[in-house]
């Protein structure tokens, strides 16, 4: 049964409360807390109220609903009463809130609390950067957040370290109990060896998966590294390496897990992934402080996080590519930050030292090129005349001013009187030995 109370107060919603129950014929109630849930006006408020419906038939309680709805409009609050098979084991009052109303949700709440009864919280997304210091959170022994539900899972997991306060807790902590059952089976069965590093993957934005690991981290004192998984969703492998072999626990696909460890058969165990309202089932179970959840999050800068390779960044066209390193004269890349002048210096010095041993090179080459000079011109000198006159003769030719053949007679006998000098002639021969001698003194001088 569903009761619309629009543009009420709290009062006449109290006031209608205790006649339907005079109507129903219930004296008393079996309500064992107050479930204060605190969402915006909308699709998520329903789906808040299936899993409080749900949960309410293992945990019977009364479920105020805080729906903040446009704070421009007038301020007014519209109740709704539900009460038999639309309120589950429960009762539920749906208080929607407008204009500066909105902002007043813990002065609603507080007339409609159950008597002596605890009070639980519970933000199904969008909370306070600090629940213990929310005016609703105040009134609560318990308070439930879900991570995973936010914008930016990972930084409100982060809100929830630096604003931790007792009696804090996340349902993404909550959608651990399973790894950690299988984890810690994984440790009864022999060899009972120390882990000596752990992994765990999961989807780079799961919150579960750095809680998981930083669980890990803090009691078995080992390095756990968190990576991104390539495939899956949630956590998708926990890996725990032992000096007999490594223990696995995948779970590619979501649903079934998969055990395997040294001298065990491999085992298939349901890891599905829990519902909100069954997280939510079991948050209601206890309502003391959660200590476990509280080392996992001030272990969360114990983990390593992985690293994917950085590529480099593609050069665009049309344009050059990237000016190059800094390399010192040792062929060593220069730092950034590092003593730039002392490389100029060192480059400098060796770059005289280079350039004076080239100037010793070049002088040593000019003096060999002239000896050579002295002694063989007087040999090559007819070669060279008769050379230059072969092409003068085969140019007369071409113009018609005689024979081509005739012309390149006095060349050919130019030649043969040369090369005949300079075999036959001693004193040619003398002085080309002469000549050879004194380059090969001068080239020792010079070097």
């Amino acid at each position: 049964m569903i009761i619309d109370l629009p543009s009420t107060t709290t009062s006449q919603v109290n006031s209608k409360l205790v006649q339907i129950r005079e109507e129903g014929g219930a004296v008393t109630l079996g309500r064992v807390l107050t479930l204060v849930i605190v969402t915006d006006d909308g699709a998520k408020t329903e789906e808040a109220v299936e899993a409080a419906n749900d949960a309410s038939r293992e945990h019977p309680c009364r479920v105020i609903v805080v729906a903040r709805g446009a704070r421009k409009a007038a301020p007014r609050l519209d109740a709704q009463i539900r009460v038999g098979g639309d309120a589950g084991a429960s009762e539920v009052i749906v208080l929607r809130l407008y204009g500066e109303l909105a902002n007043e949700g813990a002065s609603c709440v507080v007339p409609l609390l159950l008597p002596d009864t605890p009070v639980v919280a519970w933000w199904p997304s969008d909370a306070p950067a600090v629940p213990a210091d929310d005016p609703i959170g105040q009134l609560a022994q318990r308070r439930i957040t879900d991570a995973a539900a936010e914008k930016n899972p990972i930084k409100a997991l982060e809100q929830r370290r630096t604003g931790y306060a007792p009696g804090d807790t996340d349902l993404a902590w909550t959608r651990l109990t399973l790894w950690r059952a299988m984890i810690a089976s994984a440790f009864d069965l022999p060899p009972y060896e120390k882990v000596t590093e752990a992994e765990v993957s999961g989807e780079s934005d799961s919150p579960s998966t750095d809680l998981l690991a930083a669980w890990l981290a803090a009691y078995l004192k080992v390095p756990v590294k968190r990576s991104k998984a390539v495939r899956g969703e949630g956590i998708v492998d926990v890996r725990l390496v032992r000096r007999s072999g490594e223990v696995e626990l995948s779970r590619p696909d979501g649903k079934v897990g998969t055990l395997t460890q040294p001298g065990q058969p491999e085992r298939r165990v349901a890891l599905q992934r829990r519902q909100v309202r069954d997280c939510l089932a079991e948050e209601l179970r206890r309502l003391d402080p959660d200590e476990v959840y509280e080392t996992a999050l001030k272990s969360l800068g114990k983990v390593v996080r992985g690293r994917t390779a950085a590529k480099a960044p593609a050069v665009p066209r049309g344009k050059g590519r990237p000016a190059p390193a800094k390399v010192s004269p040792d062929h060593k890349p220069v730092e950034a930050g590092a003593d730039e002048a002392a490389v100029r210096t060192t480059a400098d010095a060796e770059t005289e030292v280079s350039t004076s041993q080239d100037r010793k090179v070049a002088s040593a080459r000019d003096g060999k090129g002239s000896a050579a000079r002295d002694g063989k011109a007087p040999a090559k000198a007819p070669a060279k005349a008769a050379d230059t006159a072969a092409p003068t003769a085969s140019v007369a030719a071409a113009a018609g001013k005689g024979p081509a053949k005739a012309a390149k007679t006095p060349a050919k006998a130019a030649k043969s009187k040369s090369g005949t000098g300079s075999a036959s002639g001693s004193g040619s021969a003398s002085g080309s030995g002469s000549g050879k001698a004194s380059a090969k003194s001068k080239a020792k001088a010079g070097s």
